[in-house]
C-alpha cells in the first residue's frame, strides 16, 4: 500500500491544527508557507476532512480551520481513510488462493491497527529516541 500526497499532506494539515488545538484557528496559507506546499492543493484536501467532521472552518478575515475533536480523539486512520479510501494492499476478495487471501487480510489488518492506534496527539508529541544530540566543541 502506498500513501499518496493526499494522505501525507492531509496528515500535515491535521498535525498543524493539532499543534494549535485550543489556541484558535490556523489558515491554510500559513500551513502551506510553513511546509512549502500549494495552498490550492491544501484547499482541495481540507474539504473532505471538513465534510467528514474532522475539521471545522472559521469564516471571516481572520478565518481558518480548527480540529473538530481533541487531537487524542482523531487517529491517523481517520485522516487516511477520508483522503485515500479503504485501506487494502490488494483486492483480496478476487484472490482465489486462500493462503494468499489470508496474507492480504493480515497485512490490511496490521496496517489498520497501526493507523487506528496512532492519534494526532501521538504524532505531534513524537520524539525520535534514536536521534542523538550533536554537540559542537570549540577549542
Amino acid at each position: 500500500m502506498r500513501i499518496s500526497t493526499k494522505g501525507r499532506y492531509g496528515l500535515t494539515i491535521m498535525m498543524e491544527l493539532a499543534n494549535r488545538y485550543g489556541e484558535g484557528q490556523m489558515s491554510l496559507k500559513a500551513i502551506a508557507q510553513k511546509h512549502d506546499l500549494s495552498e490550492h492543493y491544501l484547499e482541495q484536501l481540507v474539504a473532505p476532512l471538513r465534510n467528514a467532521g474532522l475539521v471545522k472552518s472559521i469564516r471571516g478575515a481572520y478565518g481558518g480551520y480548527i480540529l473538530a475533536h481533541p487531537p487524542e480523539e482523531i487517529t491517523a486512520g481517520d485522516v487516511i481513510r477520508v483522503l485515500e479510501g479503504p485501506i487494502s494492499p490488494v483486492e483480496f476478495e478476487e484472490e482465489e488462493d486462500p493462503a494468499k487471501r489470508n496474507l492480504w487480510i493480515r497485512i490490511r489488518d496490521s496496517i489498520s491497527q497501526v493507523l487506528d492506534t496512532t492519534t494526532l496527539q501521538d504524532l505531534i508529541s513524537y520524539k525520535d529516541e534514536n536521534q542523538t544530540d550533536s554537540y559542537m566543541f570549540y577549542i
